[in-house]
């Protein structure tokens, strides 16, 4: 049995603020929500983003001839508790697929680290090993790679292993699960977290006459390991993984009220901006140029295409889908919109745009 529920006001789409936007930081618009939904769905994404998502760390070093933490090295100026701490701030991408990383397991990364003498000179006699220089030829993407590991006063030769995993949250050395250790095998604390900080803000918007619905501004910063649009999605899909298993207390199915008293209105709003042409919306040349060679001749017909089926034009680039994608922005549009309470999808979208126009020339008339 189907059970009717009222209409529920829900987003459309996410904005990002690209006045903010950086590689580790971004701030997410969402509107309307119904009253009270802002905090609940807010609250939940951000304490999803700081303790679920996964990203990988370093969780062991070796060094040959260092046999625990509390010594010295020679020819090194710090000693190995700075040299673990320096390890610690090391940041490492990799997104692992179940074809490349499958067994999550972690992964031994080994350098033979060659420091000789004509290095030393053209140094001014102390050489810097950063990150790059031991994680370098690695499977993961060294974020930081300048970071300063330890300074090399004499020539030297060592071998270096360094354990990468794949985790979430912070995990101190003693809990991490080794298997066998290593000889001369240095555990060490491991943040596997890649979020520094998430806020969200509640304000208040306008949905017709009503102005008590919810904005949700979301800002997500990462420390690069993966960027804020990532963590949102993941987040997002774990949310979802964990609400799916109450779905089996689904007793009644339930149907939602769409609005229909609004949706004449709607419809006529809608249909006079999918009927206008695209050479009416003052694209440039060459856009208009790649959106005619592809057939495309009303706005319908355009935003219900998906952005990556429009990246496959001929001659159709980034800097064109972009300039379409925020030309629909101003007229409440956005390419892959799903139409389909009017009736309307990609195979009938040319009769009923031409029935439409035809329609209202006769009444013009």
């Amino acid at each position: 049995m189907a059970v009717k529920y009222g209409k529920f006001e829900l987003p459309t789409k996410i904005k990002v603020d690209e006045s903010s936007k950086s590689g580790t930081f971004a701030r997410f618009i969402a509107e309307p929500f119904e009253k009270g939904f802002g905090h609940t769905v807010g609250n939940a994404l951000r304490r999803i983003i700081l303790s679920s998502l996964e990203a990988p760390s370093i969780m062991s070093v070796r060094i040959e001839g260092v046999p625990h933490e509390y010594m010295a090295v020679d020819g090194v100026i710090e000693d190995m508790t700075h040299i673990v701490l320096n390890l610690k701030n090391a940041l490492l991408r990799k997104l692992p697929t179940d074809e490349e990383m499958g067994s999550r397991e972690p992964k031994v990364v080994s350098k033979i680290l060659d420091i000789t003498a004509d290095m030393l000179d053209k140094n001014g006699g102390q050489y810097s090993v950063t990150l790059k220089d031991l994680m370098g030829m690695s499977d993961f993407d060294v974020v930081n790679p300048d970071l300063l590991i330890f300074s090399v006063t004499k020539p030297m030769t060592r071998k270096v292993d360094i354990k990468v995993a794949v985790g979430r949250g912070y995990v101190p050395s003693e809990r991490h699960m080794m298997g066998e250790k290593g000889v001369d095998e240095i555990i060490i604390d491991s943040a596997f977290s890649p979020v520094r900080l998430v806020n969200y803000f509640v304000e208040n918007t306008r949905v017709g006459q009503d102005t008590d619905f919810d904005r949700l501004i979301l800002e997500v910063q990462t420390d690069g390991r993966i960027t804020p649009e990532e963590a949102l999605s993941f987040a997002t899909q774990i949310g979802i993984l964990h609400l799916q298993v109450f779905d089996q207390l689904k007793f009644h199915n339930l149907t939602f009220d769409q609005g229909e008293v609004e949706m004449n209105t709607d419809r006529d709003a809608l249909m006079a901006k999918l009927a206008l042409k695209i050479n009416e919306i003052e694209l440039s040349v060459r856009s208009t140029n790649c959106l005619a060679g592809a057939n495309i001749d009303t706005i319908a017909e355009l935003v219900v295409m998906p952005e990556s089926e429009m990246l496959k034009f001929r001659n159709f680039g980034k800097k064109s889908l972009n300039e379409i994608k925020s030309k629909l922005e101003e007229m409440g549009l956005s390419l892959g919109m799903d139409l389909a309470k009017f009736g309307i999808n990609r195979d009938n979208v040319k009769q009923l745009i031409q029935d439409y126009i035809t329609e209202k020339a006769g009444t013009q008339v």
